[in-house]
C-alpha cells in the first residue's frame, strides 16, 4: 500500500514523523508532497496511490480522477468540504475526517476571541465581562459541548440550539439550556458560538433577519465555515445596529470593506488559527494515519462521512 501526506500547510515536525511511524509500521510506504503551490505536483503523486491524507488541501474530482488507485482519503480534521465527496462515492472511495481531534483547540479559540472583543481588542477603553453574559452555542457537537463547558467556567447562563439533538437531556446533563429555535437561540444570547457546517442548507443561513435579533451589545463568533455567514446581511446589519459586533477565524470574503467600515467592531485572524495548536497537529495526524492503517487491515469505516 502506497500513502501519500498531501499537505501544502504541512504539519509539525512531530506530527508528520508520528504519520511516518504509524504508516511504515504497518508495512505501508508513506509519500510526503508538502508546500506545493501547483495543482500539477497534486495530480502527479496522486497518480499510484492507495491512500491519501490531507489538511485543506482540496481533492476535486480531477485529483480523483488521477489517482487511479486510490481507496481512502482522510482530512485530518473535522471539516470535509474541500473534499470532493460525490466525486469520491462515484468511485467507491471512502472520505473520513478525523472529528473531535481539534476541538479543544477550537474551543479556547472561540473563548479567546469572545475575550478579545469584550475588552475593546485590548485597546485603551472600558470593555466589559463575559461573566453573566448568555452565551448561545450554535450546534451542540465534539466544539461546541467544549465551548459550552469553559463559557460556564467563566460564569456565563450557556444555551443551544442543534437540530439534530432533540433529546433536552442531552444538554441538561451539562448544565445548558436547550433552546426550540435558531432564531430563539440568537434572540436570547450576548455571544453566539458558531459551530454548524457548511452545507447546502447551512450556506448563508446566518442572514440580515437572524442576526437583527440579536439583544443589544451581542457578538457573533464564528469558528466554522466563512460559507455560513450572508455577509451582505451581515454588512446591512452592522450598520443598522452600531451595538453588534463579528469575530471570525475565517476571513469574510469581503473582510476588506467590512474593516474599512465597521473598524473595531468587526475582526478575523490573519490566517485560520483553530486548528493550529502543536497539540491539534498531532492529534489530527496521528489520528488520521491510524484511520487509514484500521481501514486496510480491519475494515474499519467508523468516521466515514459519504456513504452508498
Amino acid at each position: 500500500m502506497k500513502v501519500l501526506l498531501a499537505t501544502e500547510k504541512p504539519f509539525a515536525k512531530v506530527a508528520a514523523d508520528g504519520i511516518k511511524e504509524i504508516v511504515e509500521k504497518a508495512g505501508y510506504e508513506l509519500v510526503v508532497l508538502e508546500k506545493y503551490t501547483d495543482k500539477s505536483a497534486l495530480l502527479e503523486a496522486v497518480a499510484d496511490v492507495d491512500a491519501i491524507i490531507i489538511r485543506s488541501d482540496k481533492i476535486t474530482a480531477e485529483v480523483i480522477d488521477a489517482a487511479k488507485n486510490l481507496k481512502i482519503v482522510v482530512r485530518a480534521g473535522a471539516g470535509y468540504d474541500n473534499v470532493d465527496l460525490a466525486a469520491a462515492t462515484a468511485r467507491k472511495i471512502v472520505v473520513m475526517n478525523t472529528p473531535g481531534q481539534n476541538s479543544n483547540a477550537v474551543a479556547e479559540l472561540a473563548i479567546g476571541l469572545m475575550i478579545f472583543m469584550a475588552r475593546n481588542q485590548y485597546n485603551p477603553g472600558t470593555g466589559s465581562e463575559l461573566h453573566g453574559k448568555r452565551l448561545g452555542i450554535h450546534a451542540y457537537g465534539n466544539v461546541g459541548k467544549i465551548v459550552a463547558r469553559y463559557g460556564k467556567g467563566f460564569g456565563m447562563d450557556v444555551y443551544a440550539f442543534d437540530p439534530f439533538i432533540t433529546d433536552h437531556a442531552v444538554y441538561e446533563k451539562d448544565g445548558v439550556k436547550p433552546v426550540s429555535s435558531v432564531e430563539e437561540l440568537y434572540s436570547n444570547s450576548d455571544y453566539v458560538s458558531i459551530h454548524i457546517p457548511a452545507t447546502e442548507q447551512t450556506k448563508k443561513s446566518i442572514n440580515y433577519d437572524l442576526i437583527s435579533k440579536m439583544p443589544q451589545g451581542a457578538t457573533i463568533v464564528n469558528t466554522a465555515r466563512k460559507e455560513v455567514i450572508d455577509e451582505d446581511g451581515l454588512a446591512k446589519v452592522l450598520a443598522e445596529r452600531t451595538d453588534l459586533k463579528y469575530v471570525t477565524d475565517i476571513a469574510a470574503d469581503m473582510q476588506v470593506v467590512l474593516n474599512e467600515k465597521f473598524g473595531k467592531r468587526v475582526f478575523a485572524t490573519p490566517k485560520k488559527m483553530g486548528a493550529e495548536t502543536q497539540e491539534a497537529n498531532v492529534n489530527a495526524a496521528l489520528a488520521a494515519a491510524n484511520q487509514i492503517v484500521a481501514f486496510f487491515t480491519k475494515g474499519e469505516n467508523r468516521f466515514q462521512v459519504n456513504k452508498w
